[in-house]
């Protein structure tokens, strides 16, 4: 169910039959306010600008041509030519009715369903991940569900770094210890950061360490078996890690979707051949360059994108390339998605250009590199520890379920011990998500534990505690919420109000999956939840003197209530619990 949709059909058609041209935009909203109507067609003001008309007289005669007497009870025109619409008691009920009875709550799935190819979390795996990672991490799962859930085929890609030069400092750390006696299959590798920190320091200070470094890089590159051994010693551990993080964080990666910088070695000399032989790329200082006038400087400078070194050897910007010959002419990608750190904006823009030039993106797939902003600490600053050192992802998340477990201890309860070690998993967790998957992706934002494990507000906490409050009605009431199937009247303006905004999931789920943004789910499943609460208070369902039908058809949008956030929460990857 899709109100907007079903109206802007409408809209059009009433317009073409009006003699406006076929172009015209009924620019259909929902209005802001209940006077205004539950939704405007506000495109009549455009119209009559491009004609040189009278905006009311024109919305008056797309009135005239409106066919909506099925789902409005009343239209009318206000200020200069906005059009209000009123949908009708009778239709939000039956259309709620046929929400409840439905797995997908009236979702359609997308008439054309698209492939489209995700690219998110990606971390480096020559150390464990980090808090940087958790944006691209669960920014990019919450798209991936909500396009599944449309219909959509997603394939998933964790391009996780594994290649270059840290890996051959790795390898001249690792061995060195292996020639001092320390037999391979006992080197500990499972503290990665201090591993990574001391080759690290070893390359910077030590005199010819990085000369080694850099030739087990060319002899890793090379198909050097002994250095092969070792690489894939490292990539293991850090799967590892990888796997254990996404489990607590509710991810749906899994190790199928790797597909690491160096899935693409083999096609590297291809593309650099490819790109001089199209005179894209051309030699600069011993370099291979393409230079974008396109992106030219205020000087008028191009762009300087380097695709190989003047050593011969690959860059980030290689493995890009031939990753969007990938997923757009072997996997047939409509669209590719990409969720990086907003600072490598001009690196992506470089990339779609140089693509599209060379024929590695087909004018078909849709390239959109989507960016986000950083998580902040109280000072204003990137989140660090107490230290300045870098946030284990892992880490963080243990944290969450600590502060959680003491949160719930405050709360009386009957519960378990293992109940509220589980339900502090989940509102820890869910803690953490939401506060970030709840600020606009491109948004820098302030990391701050009590605000975001508060039972008061747009939180998980409360969104996962709405629930519960919902669910325990039904216990109260002894219905079975499975075999509830009574009719629905709208009768009250707050069950107007709650049936409009339940219906309106799909239409939250669109915008969510076209601008690859999930706040605005976060944002819409807080507002149901407050219309609830202000439903509840207002319309009783268990109170003495309730007519049966009044109670069941008030039960019916309680468990489409419990059901929409509960499913929202899941395309959130925030889990939900049925007592608290």
């Amino acid at each position: 169910m899709n109100i907007r949709t079903l109206l802007i059909d409408k809209a059009i058609a009433a317009m073409t039959a009006a003699g406006l041209p076929a172009d015209t935009n009924p620019a259909v909203t929902q209005s802001t306010r209940p006077q205004f109507g539950d939704y405007q067609i506000n495109g009549a003001m455009g119209a009559a600008k491009k004609m040189k008309s009278n905006p009311r007289e024109l919305a008056q005669k797309i009135i005239d041509h409106l066919d909506v007497s099925d789902i409005a009870d009343k239209t009318e025109i206000a200020g200069p030519g906005f059009i209000n619409i009123h949908l009708k008691p009778e239709f939000l009920a039956q259309s709620v009715k046929a929400a409840n009875q439905d797995t997908k709550l009236a979702v359609a799935q997308h008439a054309q369903p698209q492939t489209v190819v995700v690219d998110y979390s990606s971390p480096n795996l020559a150390k464990e991940m980090h808090v940087g990672h958790l944006r691209s991490t669960i920014i990019g799962d919450a798209v991936v569900r909500a396009l599944e859930f449309r219909g959509d085929t997603v394939i998933r890609q964790n391009h996780m770094g594994d290649w270059g030069t840290q890996f051959g400092m790795l390898i001249a750390h690792l061995e060195d210890q292996i020639n001092q006696g320390v037999d391979l299959d006992s080197v500990a590798l499972a503290d990665l950061e201090t591993f990574y920190r001391d080759a690290k320091k070893r390359f910077d200070d030590e005199q010819g360490f990085a000369d080694k470094a850099r030739d087990y890089v060319v002899k890793l590159q090379g198909g050097d078996a002994h250095c092969e051994k070792l690489w894939k010693l490292f990539i293991a551990t850090s799967v590892k890690h990888s796997e254990e993080v996404y489990k607590r964080l509710n991810v749906t990666l899994t190790p199928d979707d790797i597909m690491a910088e160096s899935a693409y070695n083999s096609e590297l000399n291809n593309i650099i051949k490819l790109l001089k032989d199209k005179n894209i790329a051309v030699e600069s200082q011993g370099a291979q360059v393409v230079f974008l006038d396109e992106l030219a400087n205020k000087d008028g400078e191009p762009s300087v994108f380097i695709v190989q070194k003047s050593g011969g050897g690959f860059l980030y910007a290689t493995t890009d390339l031939a990753a969007c010959d990938y997923r757009s002419n072997k996997l047939g990608a409509a669209r590719i998605l990409i969720f990086v750190d907003a600072r490598q904006s001009l690196h992506f823009n470089q990339v779609e250009l140089t693509a599209r030039k060379a024929g590695l993106l087909r004018d078909e797939t849709s390239y959109e590199f989507c960016p986000f902003g950083t998580m902040m600490g109280e000072d204003g600053k990137p989140f660090k520890t107490r230290t300045g050192g870098t946030v284990k992802l892992a880490d963080l998340l243990e944290e969450s379920i600590v502060r959680a477990t003491a949160k719930l201890a405050e709360r009386e309860s009957d519960l378990t011990a293992a109940e509220r070690a589980e339900i502090a998993r989940k509102v820890g967790i869910g803690a953490v998500k939401y506060a970030d998957l709840s600020k606009h992706r491109t948004s820098d934002y302030i990391f701050n534990w009590d605000s975001m494990l508060s039972f008061e507000g747009a939180t998980a906490p409360y969104l996962q505690y709405a629930y519960t409050r919902v669910r325990s009605i039904f216990r109260k009431s002894g219905v079975d919420a499975a075999t509830l199937n009574a009719d629905v009247a709208i009768v009250e303006p707050q069950e107007k109000t709650l049936a409009l905004k339940l219906l309106q999931l799909e239409e939250v789920l669109d915008q969510m999956i076209s601008e690859a943004t999930p706040h605005v789910l976060c944002s819409y499943l807080y507002e149901l939840a407050s219309l609830y609460m202000t439903f509840y208070e207002a319309c009783p369902v268990l109170k003495d003197g309730v007519e049966p039908s009044v109670r069941d058809s008030r039960l019916v949008l309680c468990n489409l209530v419990a059901d929409t956030l509960r499913t929202g929460l899941d395309l959130l990857g925030i889990e939900v619990m049925e007592q608290m």
